[in-house]
């Protein structure tokens, strides 16, 4: 969003990003009034997007019902959150909310090199998909994997685009691929 010129902001793992503020993470997802209060400050300070990593848990405990997304990403469904979720079936299900949370015209994207992918586009009105070893609507030229980064063309509908990356490994190549994916579902420019 940034480098299409979009201000934004971001909720994650890693930290939370309010305008030019970075504040420390506490949770994934913050709890709802937390959310809430940060979105607003994101709009008032004119930024025109969020990027929000929604936890499975935040997702079962309803901390993000009320918002309204433009796209969701599903990236995968591992054996991470078993310690809150009963089962991986009840793990799949609370992720899926998240699609199911989309408005009518919302954006599904989706991993399809996941077992579990497949069912995740079903549910989303718009899927578009990513893949590395599967067809899909997103896909990565030859990979080059150093310890530089990475190094592929990304196949697109509207196009071929070059990238480079710092980071490394194949788990870094797939949400290169999602964020791809959701910016081209989004009509977010390439620069």
């Amino acid at each position: 969003f940034e480098a299409a010129g979009i201000r934004s902001g971001r909720i994650g793992t890693v930290g939370y990003q309010v305008a030019d503020r970075e504040v420390a993470a506490t949770r994934t997802t913050p709890e709802a009034p937390d959310l809430q209060r940060m979105l607003r400050e994101m709009v008032s300070a004119g930024c025109g997007a969020c990027v929000l990593e929604a936890s499975s848990h935040a997702l079962a405990l309803r901390r993000v019902d009320c918002l309204h997304f433009s796209a969701a990403i599903f990236t995968n469904l591992t054996r991470d959150h078993l310690d809150f979720h009963r089962d991986m079936e009840d793990y799949f299900l609370a992720k899926r909310r998240l699609f199911e949370l989309l408005p009518p015209g919302g954006v599904g994207v989706t991993n399809l090199d996941d077992r579990r992918g497949a069912a995740f586009a079903a549910v989303a009105a718009r899927p578009v998909t990513y893949a590395i070893d599967t067809p899909a609507d997103i896909r990565p030229g030859p990979l080059t994997f150093s310890l530089d980064g990475l190094a592929f063309e990304v196949r697109t509908p509207r196009g071929t685009l070059a990238l480079r990356s710092p980071l490394v490994g194949r788990p870094n190549a797939y949400n290169i691929l999602a964020a791809v994916a959701a910016a081209v579902a989004l009509d977010v420019p390439f620069n």
